[in-house]
């Protein structure tokens, strides 16, 4: 199993998408182990954008998710990194696929939507950014056995 960081924006919570997201992420079949819905601060954000503190876009991408809540997931399953990121589409709006998040959702270059850790290495550090010890949790699924096939002894 393997955990990574969704983050919906700030555009996706004024908006009123988070509850029709968030049940794409368990309509898949991925379980949500963390939720809260979160002021990012300056500092947080500053830690969680450091890759691309030299960027031109840097303040802007601050000054936008600093301003207003943002709902911050913790989502678990077999490939979670990749299948989020397929979930969530190309990068702008514009350009992204229908049937992702952003491409059902979105039009804009700048608003989108959706943040997905972009590896299993990433998604470690930036949950441990957005979650306290304790607030990931660890649940077993009643119907689990009906997401994975695990006839053989091993989950798929």
């Amino acid at each position: 199993m393997e955990t990574t960081l969704i983050i919906l924006k700030p555009d996706a919570v004024q908006r009123g998408l988070m509850g029709r997201i968030i049940t794409r992420f368990e309509d898949k079949g991925l379980q949500i182990v963390g939720c809260k819905l979160m002021q990012i601060s300056q500092d947080l954000a500053a830690q969680h954008y450091k890759d691309h503190a030299s960027k031109p876009f840097y303040p802007g991408l601050v000054r936008f998710m600093t301003s207003s809540p943002v709902l911050v997931m913790a989502v678990r399953g077999i490939g979670a990194v990749a299948i989020c990121r397929g979930m969530m589409g190309a990068t702008f709006g514009s350009k992204a696929a229908a049937g992702t998040i952003r491409g059902d959702f979105g039009v804009s270059n700048s608003f989108n939507l959706i943040h997905g850790s972009d590896g299993p290495e990433a998604a470690t550090r930036e949950i441990g950014l957005f979650f306290k010890a304790g607030e990931v949790l660890d649940f077993n699924r009643a119907g689990e056995c009906w997401i994975y096939d695990s006839s053989s002894g091993k989950a798929e």
